[in-house]
């Protein structure tokens, strides 16, 4: 890894040429999202790759929202968008603009087309545009409307405008090339009529520009020297030019395509996430299993994971499917460093250790960091009852079992050493209960040196705070679900445990919500504030080895 934001691709050798050659005296990128739905793994790639493309060419990047299709679009969308952009650790300064900034400005350049011949109003319905356009086999059709002449084009568009016809009744073309083998040059529409409520021009408009008309031409007005998209975009840039090269406009921006960000078992598409909240599948966009940027917050991934997972990936034409385990290790591996470690029990079983005094507490010292001392210590409470988990007893254990089973030894955290002498059981059979001994000169070592190979953690159960703890895993069982006929039918339905009796040690409820903890032996957790009721909640962010690598497939 080098220190800078993006690592080189072809796109920074453009930009490099571009530069060395006197192109561009400077560099200008933008992040286009449309503010129809929260943001997505995927997204978070474009920002990380146009923001970071800033930083290290000291250059600008602007927040430009693709706000043209008002059926769709709300000023939450909006508000969470920039939230994302500002927790991934990327700052817009005061380049923040939307399409709608230029509505005016659009307009006056539809009417430049046309009054070029190059553009016509068209009074074909959506069905016999479609049938019309033709296939890749089959050029498409000429409107009976396309040899309107200007004048009579220029009366009808500003009827359009002035709202003189019905939805649908009218659209705005580009004369391109009914024949052309690139489909999207077939005389596209520019402009529908759509009376919608607008989330800021209101009911100003009652017809909105077209996403390929827009783009292009916003990345003129602002300046911007390289338009990155990704390769669904490719056979749009013709079209993305030919806009540019036929109006009265100084500046031509040029379109770059690269691979979008595939990660198995999850989901990018809008329309499907969208599917997920609305139909209660999940509680909400910002569910810690949802593949959304304000999921994986919620959930506790820090952003400069997901920062060094996007610039490990790199970029490229190619496109691939990223397994999942490498954005799970990138967490991982930051967790590692930054997380302190303190003792939680998922599932407490109860141990009375019948030689420690009744009564009696003492304070054993543990490090919050067993590979990095700046993170000091801190005094935890040890007494005669304490509870481990369940998983770390076993009747008639095998001999490898290093953990608690009659007659073994094995070492709390941070304590003593105790041996199990005995297990109690309810009416139906269940272990509820271990008696066992403590070996008080054994804190910190014994005397005759024995060693023991099981270390298992712990909590005071005078002391322990009760959580609830959300054990959250992949949403999806299938590594590529979109692949499934119906995508909802991959839901994997062990995607949340809720454990309610969880025990963690004292001192840690009460601390910075924005930590992430790792419980030793266990995951690393965040606690979930804005969702509590009763008590606190911690979110599983993720466990402590990957457990899914076996189900990952190219």
């Amino acid at each position: 890894m080098t220190d800078k934001n993006v690592t080189e691709n072809f796109i920074t050798q453009i930009i490099d040429t571009d530069i060395e050659n006197g192109k561009h005296q400077r560099v200008a990128t933008r992040f286009p999202p449309e503010p129809n739905g929260y943001l997505h793994i995927g997204h978070a790639k474009s920002i990380c790759l146009n923001f970071g493309l800033a930083l290290d060419y000291q250059a600008t990047c602007n927040l430009r929202f693709d706000d043209t299709n008002p059926e769709k679009e709300s000023a939450e969308y909006a508000q969470s968008i920039q939230e994302d952009v500002k927790w991934l650790g990327f700052d817009w300064q005061q380049n923040k603009f939307y399409a709608s900034d230029y509505f005016e400005k659009l307009y006056a350049y539809a009417e430049q087309l046309i009054e070029k011949s190059l553009a016509y109003v068209d009074d074909q319905s959506p069905e016999e545009m479609r049938e019309n356009r033709g296939d890749f086999n089959k050029p498409g059709i000429n409107s009976p409307y396309r040899e309107r002449s200007v004048e009579e084009n220029l009366k009808l568009f500003r009827g359009m405008r002035a709202g003189d016809y019905v939805d649908g009744s009218k659209v705005l073309r580009a004369k391109i090339d009914m024949s052309a083998g690139n489909i999207n040059m077939r005389d596209p529409v520019i402009y529908r009529i759509k009376r919608m409520h607008h989330i800021r021009t209101g009911d100003a408009w009652c017809i909105y520009p077209m996403y390929d008309f827009t783009h292009c031409i916003s990345d003129a007005i602002e300046g911007i020297t390289h338009s990155l998209c990704t390769l669904e975009f490719e056979d749009h840039r013709p079209l993305y030019d030919w806009f540019l090269d036929n109006i009265d406009i100084e500046a031509h921006p040029q379109q770059i395509e690269f691979s979008r960000l595939n990660v198995s078992f999850t989901i990018t598409s809008k329309r499907k996430l969208s599917q997920l909240v609305e139909n209660n599948h999940v509680d909400g966009w910002n569910d810690p299993r949802m593949s959304t940027i304000s999921g994986m917050r919620r959930r506790g991934y820090p952003p400069e994971a997901i920062r060094e997972f996007i610039k490990s990936v790199g970029v490229t034409k190619s496109e691939s499917v990223i397994p999942m385990t490498v954005l799970e290790d990138s967490v991982r591996g930051v967790l590692n460093k930054t997380a302190p470690r303190v003792m939680g029990v998922l599932n407490p079983l109860k141990v009375v250790i019948e030689n420690y005094p009744e009564g009696e507490t003492e304070w054993v010292e543990g490090m919050n960091h067993p590979q990095d001392e700046s993170f000091g210590t801190r005094k935890i409470p040890f007494s005669r009852v304490i509870y481990v988990e369940k998983s770390d007893y076993m009747e008639n254990a095998p001999r490898k079992f290093f953990r608690l089973t009659e007659g073994r030894e094995v070492r709390l955290r941070h304590a003593y050493y105790i041996t199990c002498q005995e297990a109690i059981k309810d009416d139906s059979g269940e272990v509820v209960e271990l008696r066992c001994t403590y070996d008080p000169e054994s804190k910190g070592g014994t005397a005759d040196g024995r060693k023991v190979k099981g270390t298992i953690h712990w909590v005071s159960a005078q002391h322990a705070e009760p959580i609830e703890v959300r054990l959250y895993d992949r949403l999806f069982n299938h590594p590529n679900p979109a692949s499934v006929e119906n995508f909802l039918e991959a839901l994997n339905p062990e995607s949340l445990e809720i454990i309610h009796h969880a025990q963690l040690e004292p001192g840690i409820v009460g601390q910075d919500d924005d930590v992430v903890y790792q419980f030793e032996r266990n995951a690393y957790f965040k606690r979930d504030k804005t969702h509590e009721t009763d008590q606190p909640i911690f979110n599983r962010v993720v466990t402590m080895r990957d457990s899914w690598a076996k189900l990952e497939q190219p």
